[in-house]
């Protein structure tokens, strides 16, 4: 190599290139056809294994390049005159050279990085570094029909995850059109693979996602039949597998429709459908037969469907259903046995014990904590509670039918649930029991108190609630004593119970001891934020004390729970009334009324509100209604009868006062209105004939018999005289009675003063004879103004106004269920503190 001398780079770097080394001159190689082609080809230009790339990794290896190569050879010393290149067995020719201005053809291996475009001049790089970046990849068209195709699956695939989405999100029509739009996207893809030549290549299940998703989507939107033809046609195709599956989604429309033989047809049709290997599957549609046949009133048809499921694979629903078919056909050794099946069913919950964490083993009780409220023991918690609510509801259905008495069959289901897994039930079960005699208001029946007695010596839980029981079960006997001392029993055993301490309340309450019952409902309310019956008996109290206020903002707060309660509504009203505001309790009568439109207190309420603010129209319309739903309230009739008097209808008033004479027919005033109506229209010989009617039950009447006088000598009647006299004789008895009466109350009013003691006094308003009086000594009196009769002195042509004394009576009962409606009977005891819709108005 030390021979070898790179030359200064010339303009023709290759020239000479087919000149050959004399060294290798000889005739024979001259003569050789087969080493002139070997020369002339890629074979006879091979590299020495000695040779160099200049520049590369490769280092072993030399090679003719652009710079050119100048070399001596052997023991000689001359210098080549001319500049040539290496012979085949120096090394390989440069590889890419001109030769006469045309590109030599590249070798047959060509290595990576190499152009066989090289140019002339061109310098080293295989990397092609030096034509800068490379061109940007072309995008792909989407002009292509598989292209389309891909975009099209995608989109109606992303129409469907939005229809799902959709209908989570409760947005039901919009999951409909997004349904239906996926549908159309869908049969455009169909059409754009025939048109392409590939229908063979269609996505059934892409298809089918669609028509399922639009078939649901209807359902859902209760577009029944749209809904069955889009299933009917999945059904149809033969390409779909396990389509037949879809036949229950059928049937369960047509159970919907209440088209119950349909829907069993189908049932059948996916039963046999469905392998035996999926039985889980086949069980709940043979659930769902039971069911059918249940609503179809053929319970011999679904006791054998629930039959073979408890004796395949038995759970709590299948054997209350099966239960209530046993409850239907009245057979009582079968509902025994049924009931024994149910208590057996397995839960597969764990024991509550797993979750009690041990003292010693901190790890375990972090673990413990972590998952005693997790969503599997939540849902282990939900189907104990409701296997409990099936065996409680079954054993109360049974109970009456299975035995004599109920007595009896509780006391047969209570064994057999002592010797079962729900062992706690039992207690319930006998508290229930006793409920039952109270629910058949069997309140003196020794059973309900005995049973409630022998909890008394039970853990706390079950004693509490049984001397709750009894609390409010002897607060409706009227014993305060005794459902004190058990409010007391209750309150020791749990003091927690907010039942117990309203009870306990409920029976200080009755006792006027106001403070103290305020102090129990609110500490009842302190441990139950909820309890809506403590609020409402404190919302009583407070309006016993005048603390109208504060009675104002309970009843608010209780409105803001309980929206739809009546008696609360009214109990607003009639506060709003106590502080002055009728316009604020005309407006929670119209709220109310809104609840109980055919409640005829409340509408006679309206009428007296709209009447004190003297829209007499409004008030009409109100009495009119509370008449119609009510025709007995004498309140409502004398309003009704002295306002068409008033406007000059005497005729359409005589229809009122004939119905309060049916209704007391021992008050003359209403007979006396009739007969007035009679004369006020001209009909005297009506008037006079009822005069007459009245004169003979009532002899002594003196505004009857001066009636007659004037009617007589009117009409120019023989009579006449004889009632005059009557008239005489009436007079001088009642002015002798007055003087009696006058005497005695004077001669009372003197010993009063001389024994020196004070006592309040109480005003009484006598009209003719008649008093005014409250219902009740618990009442309290409010003074209302209300159009009155005209008294024995005054001319029934003419109308006054007198006040007559109402009065209210506020009920109370022991609080242990919700607060009653307005539609139930007001008058009960066995509720929580409670006071009537209305008051008790006493025109007398």
């Amino acid at each position: 190599m030390e021979h070898v001398h790179l030359a200064a780079e010339e303009d023709d770097l290759y020239s000479g290139y087919n000149d050959y080394n004399p060294t290798f001159d000889s005739e024979e190689l001259d003569n050789d056809a087969g080493f002139q082609q070997a020369v002339r080809t890629s074979h006879g230009r091979r590299p020495p294994m000695t040779a160099k790339f200049p520049g590369t990794a490769i280092g072993g290896r030399a090679l003719g390049t652009s710079f050119g190569v100048e070399s001596r050879f052997g023991s000689e010393s001359r210098l080549l005159k001319s500049r040539m290149p290496m012979a085949s067995s120096m090394g390989r020719p440069m590889t890419g050279a001109v030769q006469d201005g045309a590109a030599r053809p590249m070798t047959a291996v060509r290595a990576a990085g190499y152009s066989s475009a090289m140019t002339r001049g061109s310098t080293f790089d295989p990397l092609g570094q030096s034509k800068g970046p490379a061109p940007p990849l072309e995008g792909k068209s989407e002009d292509t029909p598989d292209e389309k195709v891909k975009i099209l699956e995608k989109k109606v695939n992303d129409l469907i995850e939005e229809s799902c989405l959709a209908h989570g999100h409760g947005d039901l029509q919009l999951s409909l059109d997004r349904a239906k739009e996926a549908g159309r996207k869908e049969r455009a893809l169909v059409r754009q693979r025939e048109q392409s030549g590939n229908a063979d290549h269609i996505n059934l299940d892409l298809t089918y996602s669609v028509l399922f998703n639009l078939a649901t989507q209807y359902a859902n939107n209760d577009m029944y039949a749209e809904a069955l033809n889009t299933y009917q046609v999945i059904v149809k195709n033969k390409m779909f597998s396990n389509a037949g599956r879809l036949k229950v989604n059928m049937a369960n429309i047509h159970f919907k429709q209440k088209n119950y033989p349909k829907a069993i047809k189908l049932y059948r049709m996916a039963l046999d459908q469905i392998s035996n290997s999926h039985k889980e599957m086949r069980i709940k549609i043979m659930q769902n037969i039971g069911v059918v046949f249940i609503r179809m009133g053929q319970y011999s048809d679904a006791i054998t469907s629930f039959e073979h499921i408890m004796s395949e694979s038995p759970n709590i629903k299948t054997g209350f259903n099966l239960i209530l078919c046993y409850y239907a056909i009245g057979d009582r050794e079968r509902m025994k046995k049924a009931f024994q099946k149910l208590i057996c069913v397995p839960l597969g919950i764990d024991e509550e014990d797993k979750y009690i964490p041990p003292n010693d083993d901190t790890h375990a009780n972090l673990v413990i904590e972590a998952i005693k409220n997790d969503k599997l023991h939540q849902m282990e918690r939900e189907r104990k509670a409701l296997a409990e609510k099936f065996i409680m509801t079954s054993a109360k259905l049974i109970a009456p039918a299975i035995e004599a008495t109920f007595a009896a069959g509780f006391d047969w289901c209570v064994d057999m649930v002592k010797s079962s897994q729900y062992v706690e039930l039992a207690n319930d079960l006998e508290i229930n029991k006793a409920i039952t005699y109270l629910r058949q208001r069997d309140f003196k029946q020794v059973g309900a108190v005995e049973t409630l007695k022998t909890f008394e010596k039970k853990d706390s839980r079950v004693k509490s609630a049984a001397a709750t029981n009894l609390s409010f079960l002897y607060f409706l006997e009227k014993d305060y004593d005794q459902a004190d001392r058990y409010a007391d029993l209750a309150m020791t055993a749990d003091r927690y119970n907010p039942a117990a301490l309203i009870n306990k309340g409920n029976t200080v309450f009755v006792k006027k001891d106001y403070e103290k019952a305020a102090e129990f409902y609110k500490e009842a309310l302190r441990n139950d934020s909820s309890c809506t019956e403590a609020l409402y008996n404190l919302g009583l109290t407070y309006k016993r004390l005048g603390r109208l206020e504060e009675s104002l903002d309970c009843f608010l707060k209780l409105h803001a729970i309980l929206r739809n309660s009546a008696q609360v509504m009214w109990q607003l009203a009639n506060l709003f009334e106590m502080l002055e505001d009728p316009h604020q309790a005309i407006e929670w009568l119209m709220q109310l009324i809104t609840v109980t439109p055919t409640d005829p207190q409340v509408l006679a309420k309206l009428g007296e509100l709209y009447d004190s603010e003297g829209d007499k129209s409004q008030a009409f319309q109100y009495y009119q209604e509370s008449f119609r739903y009510f025709p007995s309230n004498i309140d409502v009739i004398e309003w009704l009868g002295a306002y068409y008097i008033d406007t000059q209808f005497c005729e359409k008033a005589i229809q009122y006062f004939e119905r309060a004479t049916l209704i007391q027919p021992t008050q003359v005033k209403w007979q006396l209105m009739v007969a007035s109506c009679y004369r006020r229209s001209g009909n005297y010989q009506k008037a006079l004939e009822t005069y007459k009617d009245i004169h003979r039950k009532f002899p002594e009447n003196i505004e009857c018999l001066r009636f007659l006088v004037r009617l007589c000598t009117d009409m120019g009647m023989k009579e006449v005289q004889d009632y005059a006299t009557k008239l005489k004789k009436v007079e001088k008895m009642k002015e002798i009675r007055e003087q009696r009466v006058k005497s005695a109350r004077e001669g009372s009013a003197r010993g009063t003063r001389r024994e020196g003691s004070a006592s309040s006094e109480v005003d009484i308003k006598a009209d003719s004879g008649h008093s005014s009086h409250g219902t009740s000594a618990k009442g309290e009196r409010l003074s209302a103004k209300m159009r009155a009769l005209p008294g024995s002195n005054e001319p029934y042509e003419a109308s006054s106004q007198r006040d007559i004394d109402a009065s209210y009576v506020d009920p109370l009962g022991a609080p242990m269920e919700r607060p009653k409606t307005a539609a139930k009977k007001r008058n009960e005891d066995d509720d929580f503190a409670d006071e009537e819709l209305g008051d008790d108005l006493l025109p007398e």
